[in-house]
């Protein structure tokens, strides 16, 4: 089985890169990734030497480039994690994310056509829905809760969404779609809420909260995502839509009190600030689709994910300082610019 998974050097693709190489290592698992400024290939440097590990520099939106490619490898798989996924980004420049997020996937959607894919699974968002009222905790997100979006990023993510599921109904394309709440873990790409807050609470730098802090986000642990996204791929129904959640509900401030408590640290560095225009109030996922048709069940509570990755990155901090520094940017021409010229003489 040949497998492309595009996104691969993001948060969530690297962490589904580590557990498809390492699981399947018959499969063969191709990481097709732009290296745009959340693209990280430091994230793989476990598996850079597998032998059943390839990655690829390129653009989901090149369509040129996407169909070559998939002439040339015949993927049986593809998992389209890559994404421009960060909301205040959105608002000041979305153009980009519909060049990314939904004329890429329109690309790898024909290109899986073309060449015979026998599983396209798309990697959403819970962002899609819109959101949920405070004062409502009786109220979830199902599959069946119609799409509401409240910023460019999430209209581009439910755009995606529908051109994958208008590409199973008109060409028959098998594809799966999964719908994930807030994730958290190794590897998180350092400007997200909780690796955030964890360098600047060990470097005693203020802690800026949107509002009042009272946003509610229900928290996936990244692993717990990866394992779902593999139980899709290999017994999800063509066709259908399955909605991964932690049933971790946490507000931010409660979040970044957790995490403070967890390192000692004082909670006068908290700094409230003016909130995002459009701020989302409340994500809740019900994942009950997922545990009663798969099985899958979360093996992470909040608790123990947070503590699991507060240790993280303490163990890891050259990963995340080489991000603040920038150096992680050069990591793509210190590791592959040789190899690259080799092949080419």
């Amino acid at each position: 089985m040949k497998i492309l998974v595009t996104g691969g050097a993001g948060f969530i693709g690297g962490n589904f890169v580590h557990h498809m190489v390492n699981k399947y290592p018959n499969d063969e698992i191709v990481n097709l990734d732009l290296l745009t400024y959340a693209g990280n290939l430091e994230t793989l440097k476990p598996v850079e030497d597998k032998p059943n590990y390839k990655f690829v520099k390129g653009d989901i939106a090149d369509e040129a480039f996407i169909m070559d490619l998939f002439e040339k490898e015949q993927f049986d798989m593809v998992v389209n994690f890559a994404a421009e996924s960060h909301v205040d980004r959105s608002i000041t420049d979305p153009g980009i994310f519909v060049t990314t997020n939904v004329m890429g996937t329109r690309v790898l959607l024909d290109a899986s056509k073309k060449y015979g894919v026998k599983r396209y699974h798309q990697v959403s968002t819970d962002e899609v829905y819109g959101d949920l009222p405070l004062d409502r905790p009786d109220l979830f997100f199902t599959e069946d809760t119609p799409l509401h979006t409240s910023s460019p990023y999430s209209s581009s993510k439910a755009s995606a969404d529908l051109f994958v599921l208008a590409y199973y109904r008109t060409y028959g394309l098998p594809v799966t779609i999964s719908r994930c709440s807030n994730n958290y873990g190794p590897y998180h790409f350092p400007e997200k809420l909780i690796p955030l807050i964890i360098s600047r609470a060990l470097a005693d730098e203020e802690l800026p909260v949107y509002g009042k802090g009272e946003n509610v986000r229900d928290w996936l642990h990244v692993s717990d995502h990866c394992e779902a996204i593999d139980l899709i791929l290999h017994k999800g129904k063509p066709g259908e839509v399955y909605n991964v959640g932690g049933h971790n509900e946490r507000t931010n401030l409660e979040v970044v009190q957790t995490i403070l408590k967890a390192l000692d640290k004082p909670e006068s560095l908290i700094k409230f600030v003016t909130d995002r225009p459009g701020h989302d109030m409340r994500y809740a996922i019900d994942p009950a689709k997922i545990e009663t048709e798969l099985g899958w069940k979360p093996k992470y509570t909040f608790d123990t994910g947070i503590r699991q990755t507060i240790e993280w990155y303490l163990n890891n901090k050259e990963w995340w300082q080489n991000i603040l520094s920038g150096e992680y940017a050069n990591y793509f021409e210190n590791q592959y610019g040789k190899r690259l010229e080799q092949e080419q003489v």
